[in-house]
């Protein structure tokens, strides 16, 4: 390929990241662009380490993967270190160079227009990929919207490393034909602040022109799958076991109520240890709290497990649950709440950051936390739980505030805002 720009057509769009797959955070809103762009007339293709796109329309490679071994042998040299072997300098540059052959074999089998890297020049789970995407938008010219979920910065992991230069080439860049999008103001921020480049806000949404359907017979026997009995509250949990979603002053929350209740908690721990999921179980026998763990039988497709339970979706208990807790300490931006939203559903939210700057000035009502449970919101959790109108009056409310500010169509306008500035299509 030429050094040809790309500027003035676009037909073909080419998502690259290090996993589109499964119910991850990026891949969840990589789908929901997807299918924006797919609305408006365009082809949508996929370069990863896992994929569960069309194969059709699809490039895996597996060095793009971050638990490929060549490249968690590189991140466990590079991070809680200050200075890094020749040697692993030498390995990023073969993988890259090797990134760098696949993604210009992507580019040219798929005729691509514009690319959108989704997370993988933001956070440096997959160095060398960041460094040969950094490249080909360099040597191409090709027009690219980055679109960034979770910076470096945001995590305390990754700031002893022994890669600050690559870090400043390539997580971001900054060259002349990417665009560069924020889920929130705060990343958006510290974008300028860190980088000196200018970005874009655009949310994380929901379809909220398309209500969920009505639960199916596959459903309805939720409840009794997780052993709830009819007059039991459904505390819903909808996260994975990670210390900074909170979870504990979901369970003195539901210990303060003094109902008979269960607290279900949706996802694994996933590769960050059990540690806290133990601390979480013992804190749950301390306050006397019937805390369960269902990610054995939650996925993002329905099915059996190998003894032959049901599995659900998310989607599918969201139903039937009677109150969602997401007391989160800090959140790139907050999908949980808007699924709760979604739903129909009452929340209990603690008042993280990007919640209070970009999610509540909207006028969502919910009930608050500030770090800790306290009297004032057991007593609106249990009036809103026992109230039916004023909870029916909260959830219709804040589903109207939810399509207003976070719906498909606040992202289509954004998107085709931006094809319209830089690009025509193609005939």
């Amino acid at each position: 390929m030429d050094n040809t720009t790309y500027f003035g057509t676009v037909k073909n769009v080419g998502f690259v990241s290090t996993r589109l797959a499964g119910t991850d955070g990026v891949s969840l809103e990589t789908a929901k662009w997807e299918q924006i762009f797919e609305q408006e007339g365009f082809n949508c293709f996929y370069f990863a380490g896992e994929l569960d796109r069309p194969p059709e329309q699809s490039y895996l490679a597996a060095e793009a993967h971050f638990t490929h071994p060549e490249i968690d042998e590189i991140q466990s040299k590079v991070f809680d270190v200050s200075v890094r072997q020749r040697s692993t300098t030498e390995k990023i540059h073969q993988l890259a160079r090797k990134l760098k052959d696949d993604l210009y074999n992507f580019i040219e089998k798929f005729d691509l227009d514009l690319i959108i890297p989704q997370n993988a020049l933001t956070i440096p789970m997959n160095i060398p990929l960041g460094v040969a995407i950094t490249q080909v938008i360099m040597e191409t010219g090709l027009p690219t919207i980055a679109h960034h979920h979770d910076f470096y910065w945001e995590r305390d992991r990754f700031m002893t490393n022994g890669v600050w230069d690559y870090l400043r080439m390539a997580f971001p860049p900054d060259l002349p034909s990417i665009d560069h999008v924020t889920i929130n103001s705060f990343a958006n921020a510290q974008l300028a602040l860190r980088c000196g480049v200018a970005g874009t806000v655009i949310p994380n949404v929901m379809d909220f022109e398309n209500p969920p359907p009505p639960p199916d017979d596959y459903t309805s026997d939720v409840r009794q799958a997780f052993g709830i009995q009819d007059d039991e509250l459904f505390v819903l949990q909808p996260t994975r076991v990670v210390a900074r979603k909170g979870i504990e002053m979901a369970i003195e929350l539901v210990s303060r109520l003094g109902k008979k209740a269960k607290l279900v908690i949706s996802h694994a721990s996933g590769d960050e240890g059990y540690d806290y999921q133990n601390r979480l179980k013992e804190y749950s026998e301390f306050l006397n709290v019937n805390t369960i763990f269902v990610d054995d039988i939650i996925d993002e497709q329905r099915g059996s497990t190998e003894d032959g339970r049901k599995i659900y979706t998310l989607s599918d208990i969201f139903p039937y649950c009677d109150l969602v807790t997401y007391p989160s300490t800090f959140e790139g931006f907050g999908n949980a709440f808007m699924e709760a939203v979604y739903f129909h559903k009452p929340i209990v939210v603690n008042r993280y950051s990007i919640y209070t700057k970009d999610i509540k000035p909207r006028g969502f009502r919910a009930i608050e936390l500030d770090g800790y449970v306290t009297a004032t919101a057991v007593k609106e959790t249990k009036e809103i739980l026992e109230n039916t109108s004023l909870c029916e009056e909260v959830v219709n409310h804040n589903y109207e505030i939810g399509k207003r500010f976070f719906s498909y169509s606040v992202l289509r306008r954004l998107l085709k805002g931006y094809i319209a500035e830089h690009m025509t299509i193609k005939a």
